[in-house]
């Protein structure tokens, strides 16, 4: 085994500049969730290349790829999974580019001995994590079925391979009112704005009686017309998180209680809609989580989790890890004053990985 990590690790080092390419081409052209037209047409070519049996557009999404080594035989099946989209605005700041990159490299070198490896090899693309769930659409549509092991790995300012993710629904929540004159007839008009200024009041007033790491945050996404015009519609944009599954789903109802409450004390009307796909909470695979240690130690690369106290984020991969044993281990590449999801990050990945460092291996 030590003789095929050793020819792996040395194919890598072979391909790394066509997979540096692969990075910055991702990186250079950002394109959003289900719009990954270019990255994943890359990724494709890449694997067809390498011998594949690769298709492009699986489980009913444009941008989504299932590609198996043709080398099977008796054994585990492993996933190695790539995302590559990227956020509105900011780019590559989450290094969707390194995780299609990494995801490829890793795939091209395990194929690389498959014919000295047993079972099956599976490179999985997936679409739309940034809020899509693409990886929720390729469970429900069977993808991962008979799979017995799926691993990819996510930049970021440490090195932990057990961490969790924090389980996530998305909401949407909209207010009817009455347009009036804002300063001739207000008593005429019922202000939408009024009614998510009160569900955020509510929320807010909340915060202390929900537990430790849960999360609720959201944006205003319309807040009316003119100054002068009492605003008939409003809207907010509300995620909702928490470490269990079922306490997210209580966050989310007293989300709910607040939006109702706001909608009775204003008068308007409420539409309190879930949307896009809840994400699961990542349940780390302790065996594949200790081998993976056990390479990053031969590599010389060592644990360097974050604070106890540390957040988190929410991924769909929470939702592979519900039915396969999964890892979705973090790298550092930077240093812990780099925030993800900012401008900062998005410069880091756009810069080559330090050099003792190569996620491709």
């Amino acid at each position: 085994m030590n003789n095929l990590k050793e020819q792996a690790c040395a194919y890598v080092d072979e391909i790394s500049d066509q997979l540096i390419g692969v990075s910055r081409d991702i990186y250079e052209h950002p394109e959003l969730k289900f719009e990954e037209f270019r990255a994943s047409k890359l990724l494709a070519e890449k694997l067809r290349e390498a011998g594949f049996v690769t298709k492009l557009g699986v489980a009913g999404l444009e941008t989504a790829i299932q590609a198996d080594h043709p080398a099977v035989s008796d054994g585990l099946t492993v996933a190695i999974i790539s995302e590559y989209d990227a956020l509105p605005g900011i780019g590559h700041a989450c290094g969707h580019n390194l995780i299609a990159a990494a995801g490829l490299g890793a795939a091209l070198a395990v194929g690389a001995v498959k014919g000295d490896v047993p079972g099956k090899l599976v490179f999985f693309g997936t679409p739309g994590e940034e809020g899509g769930g693409g990886k929720v659409l390729m469970v429900d549509a069977g993808l991962f079925d008979g799979v017995d092991a799926a691993m990819m790995f996510h930049p970021s300012s440490h090195t932990v391979v057990d961490r969790k993710s924090l389980a996530i629904t998305e909401v949407m929540i909209e207010f009817t009112g009455k347009a009036s004159h804002a300063a001739g007839s207000p008593e005429k008009g019922i202000n939408a704005l009024d009614a998510v200024i009160q569900t955020f009041n509510g929320l807010n007033a909340m915060r202390q009686h929900i537990k430790d790491g849960a999360r609720i945050h959201g944006i205003i996404t319309d807040g009316g017309a003119k100054p002068n015009i009492i605003p008939e519609h409003a809207a907010a944009n509300f995620y909702v998180r928490a470490l269990e599954n079922d306490y997210r789903d209580e966050l989310l109802e007293k989300l709910r209680a607040c939006a109702q409450g706001a909608a009775l004390a204003t008068g308007a009307s409420l539409d309190f809609k879930i949307v896009g796909h809840s994400y699961k909470a990542m349940k780390p695979n302790r065996a594949i989580g200790d081998a993976f240690v056990e390479n990053l130690a031969q590599l010389g690369e060592p644990l360097n989790p974050p604070p106890p106290d540390a957040g988190m984020g929410s991924t769909d991969m929470g939702d592979v890890s519900q039915v396969v044993p999964s890892i979705h281990a973090y790298i550092e590449i930077c240093d812990e004053n780099v925030a993800g999801h900012s401008r900062s990050e998005e410069r880091r990945v756009g810069k080559e990985c330090r050099s003792r460092w190569s996620p491709y291996h």
